[in-house]
């Protein structure tokens, strides 16, 4: 990376952080949250970066918002990040930071070693999904700070409030995180089916395996093939909310993204309808069981 300093502003008062539905009075405990799918990318950022909107696109979890939200008819809690995951990553702990992307890295702060961060995925991206560098220099590390108060700090003070919500109204509650999987990983399993769909339950200490197998039974049922905590066991999200002990549990979902779309043009296919159709079938009738949990 060159040593050229960016100098990327970004007025957050113009943005809209989260798209919320159903969130003044819960009908169940379920919160689905869609922290990737978010496709608002600051106009300075994309300039700085020297990379075209398409190619900073990649790293989202394409359409997913859009595939759940028939759901929000239903009166089921939705949170959604807008803004995009190439800009700042909220299913990252926000010290998971890459000193070495920053010319003003404090020396008295602490650096998280971690695969994400080696690999260029930690709370801001170094690198997009064609392997290709984000930005043609070093970033600021106060920019990124005002990236994390303004979105990651928004979205989970939200996040948080409305569990808090849940809590008080049914004395328990479930988030059920959303996302999609690249479909070059979904074959990973040799001898066997690709994956359509993946449940993380961080091995089963996120959220009771009643409840996590009762949704991978119905997704099977609708003739999918579905995997249990491979190639994905739960992230930031899933780990960070989860607290059995206050009936607090968590899911992640992962879709493969090749069954809605075309993931290098960046469109929905011919199946995204039906996809989205089975996808909110199956978590409706999660949320009834939920209900009665």
């Amino acid at each position: 990376m060159s040593q050229k300093h960016l100098d990327i502003k970004v007025d957050y008062k113009k943005l809209q952080i989260y798209t919320e539905y159903n969130t003044a009075d819960f009908v169940c405990p379920l919160i689905l949250t869609v922290p990737h799918a978010g496709r608002i990318l600051p106009e300075s950022f994309i300039k700085q970066s020297g990379m075209t909107e398409e190619d900073l696109r990649g790293n989202e979890d394409l359409f997913v918002d859009e595939l759940i939200l028939p759901l929000k008819d239903k009166g089921l809690t939705i949170l959604s990040l807008n803004i995009s995951r190439a800009f700042i990553d909220v299913n990252r702990d926000k010290i998971e930071l890459d000193p070495s992307m920053f010319y003003d890295y404090p020396q008295n702060q602490i650096a998280v070693e971690n695969n994400r961060c080696r690999f260029g995925l930690g709370l801001i991206h170094r690198i997009n999904a064609k392997n290709k560098s984000l930005y043609s220099g070093l970033l600021s590390y106060q920019e990124v700070n005002a990236r994390i108060e303004n979105v990651y700090e928004a979205y989970h003070k939200r996040l948080q409030q409305l569990i808090n919500k849940a809590l008080k109204k049914f004395g328990f509650c479930f988030v059920l995180d959303c996302h999609s999987m690249p479909s070059k990983i979904c074959g990973i399993i040799p001898d066997s089916p690709k994956i359509d769909f993946c449940l993380g339950n961080l091995f089963n200490k996120s959220c009771p395996p009643a409840l996590s197998d009762f949704i991978a039974q119905d997704l099977s049922q609708r003739g999918y093939h579905v995997s249990a905590n491979l190639p994905y066991s739960g992230a930031f999200t899933t780990f960070n909310y989860c607290q059995p002990r206050r009936k607090i549990y968590t899911l992640q979902l992962e879709i493969n993204r090749g069954l809605y779309a075309n993931e290098q043009k960046l469109l929905k296919n011919k199946n995204f309808q039906q996809i989205s159709e089975d996808v909110c079938a199956s978590i409706d009738k999660f949320s009834k069981k939920v209900l009665d949990f």
